[in-house]
């Protein structure tokens, strides 16, 4: 920060007068900027004669022998100072370039050269409030009737603007991707999935929306409407349960150039909101999981007595209900997804467990005490412990020792300090903290069927996220086998001799046992128990 107060400093001085090449002299050691600047005023404000130049020696003084490299004070303080500003958005395009390796050398393509500012502008969306879009409001409304009003408003706009998000997503990527060949059709499908006709499903709730609406902008009745047309909202299974494939596929056709060359030219146009391909692909799923936090401000700004009021409230358990169908579905898409890219070194390996999953309760990556890099998957039912590694260029998951049932989990919240990094030159090198922070240790209750995995998150939050994870998953585990034993109709002899063997628990942590996976949207439900990578 000095530094940069001193360049400043200079900076107004040279304004001041002009810098002359001829009397640049290195800085020794030991002496500032600011005497070099104190010592060359000295100099001119002594008198020169009109015919001398500026280069000669003094008589009295020899000649120096050293080699002085007239370089301009402005050029090499210039190199010091620090580019302008990037903006964020700037900084992760540069750094998503720099990290992508092309595979596919072919020729990139083409696109005319257009001269455009960094910081373009970009379109803005429409945001005006009912009370701003109609005039002749009646002075009669109360409070909570135009906040009613001000709500089923935000909910007619908000199709509008979806609509238009949804045809952007066609015309300005699909269409031009599919004509100028940089994607195959057969891929195009799979990334875009049933977008197209999601388009004509919100027309005709906007059109419906529309023809309610009195002249003077309000709404009498809209629950009767929601209830007719919220059971076309059944079409998003399909859409929702093919993201995860879509996602995929799309970042592995990023490695194409002409595909990232072509996205990146869109995100930088105004027409995209510095939004990327995949955040319109997203817009739907966003749109779906917002229907009963507007429903339920409309309903609380609905007078008990109005009309609206039953007609709200099945609505609202309407939505909720087809809500929490694409979440089964949706997950045990992801789930299905993940368990046909796993690879199995031997047939000891295909634990019966992986194939009767159908939730993936969270996954992503960790490192074990050596340094080598992991991905963790955690099912319901058991704990799967894998090496990312590519076959025919798409990204698989080989197995990584033998996947421990969560009945045969034993789970360590480890303390700092307690594990060191060893057989690596890293061990080495690190420091007593980077050896002991974020470990936890998985194991077999019985160690002759598998050794223990020492596993370390990216920091402290990763790690509490993955111990609370796998809590949750054994007590919830233990839960069901407590509810099947305890049903009359079982038998010890009927039940699986297995059911008996719970996993211990060994945590430090004594707080509550809960799962932070699971994604609140307000409304008390979530779109689905989203599997969260870390």
């Amino acid at each position: 920060m000095e530094d940069s107060f001193e360049l400043t400093d200079i900076d107004e001085e040279e304004e001041e007068e002009e810098f002359d090449d001829s009397t640049w002299v290195p800085i020794p050691r030991g002496r500032s900027l600011s005497d070099v600047t104190r010592k060359k005023r000295k100099q001119d404000e002594t008198p020169k004669d009109n015919g001398q130049e500026d280069s000669c020696v003094p008589e009295d003084k020899e000649p120096s022998n050293k080699r002085v490299k007239p370089v301009s004070k402005v050029t090499a303080l210039a190199s010091l100072i620090t580019p302008g500003k990037v903006t964020s958005l700037k900084r992760f395009s540069q750094s998503l370039q720099r990290s992508i390796s092309f595979k596919n050398e072919n020729r990139s393509f083409n696109f005319p050269q257009r001269q455009r500012s960094k910081n373009g502008p970009t379109k803005r969306r429409n945001s005006k409030l009912w009370s701003e879009t109609f005039d002749n409001i009646s002075e009669e409304l109360s409070s909570k009737e135009i906040k009613r009003q001000e709500v089923i408003f935000e909910l007619t706009q908000g199709e509008q603007l979806l609509i238009e998000d949804l045809q952007l997503a066609k015309k300005a990527y699909y269409e031009p991707m599919l004509k100028l060949t940089i994607m195959s059709e057969e891929e195009l499908n799979q990334i875009f999935g049933t977008l197209n006709s999601l388009i004509p499903l919100h027309e005709d709730l906007l059109n419906r929306l529309q023809k309610v609406r009195r002249e003077d902008g309000t709404v009498d009745e809209v629950g009767p409407t929601l209830v007719d047309w919220l059971p076309s909202l059944n079409a998003y299974n399909t859409y929702c349960c093919n993201q995860v494939t879509a996602k995929a596929l799309l970042d592995y056709k990023k490695q194409d150039r002409r595909v990232e060359e072509f996205l990146q030219l869109c995100q930088e146009s105004a027409f995209s909101r510095k939004l990327d391909l995949w955040n319109f692909l997203d817009i739907p799923r966003s749109r779906l999981v917002k229907y009963p936090i507007l429903l339920k401000e409309i309903l609380k700004n609905t007078a008990v007595d109005h009309p609206d009021q039953q007609h709200l409230e099945e609505a609202i358990t309407l939505i909720q209900g087809i809500i929490a169908h694409i979440n089964v579905k949706t997950g045990e898409a992801e789930c299905q997804y993940y368990k046909e890219r796993l690879l199995y070194l031997d047939e000891t390996q295909k634990d019966p467990h992986i194939e009767e999953s159908k939730i993936l309760c969270c996954h992503g990556e960790l490192k074990n005490n050596k340094g080598q890099k992991l991905h963790v998957f955690l099912f319901e039912d058991i704990l799967v412990i894998t090496r990312p590694v590519t076959q025919n260029d798409q990204l698989h998951y080989q197995m990584y020792r033998q996947p421990i049932p969560v009945r045969d989990l034993v789970l360590e919240d480890l303390p700092d300090g307690e594990v060191r990094l060893g057989g690596s030159i890293r061990g080495a090198f690190a420091t007593n903290n980077e050896r002991a922070k974020n470990f936890f240790r998985v194991s077999f209750r019985d160690r002759s069927k598998g050794q223990s995995h020492t596993l370390q998150a990216n920091d402290s939050f990763n790690k509490q996220q993955w111990v609370t994870c796998i809590r949750s998953t054994i007590i919830t585990l233990r839960d069901r086998d407590n509810q099947i034993r305890s049903h009359p109709i079982h038998t010890l002899h009927d039940m699986d001799c297995s059911l008996v063997d719970i996993a211990d628990l060994k945590l430090d942590s004594d707080e509550k046992a809960s799962t932070p996976m699971d994604i609140d949207y307000r409304e008390g439900r979530n779109l689905r128990k989203k599997v969260v990578k870390f």
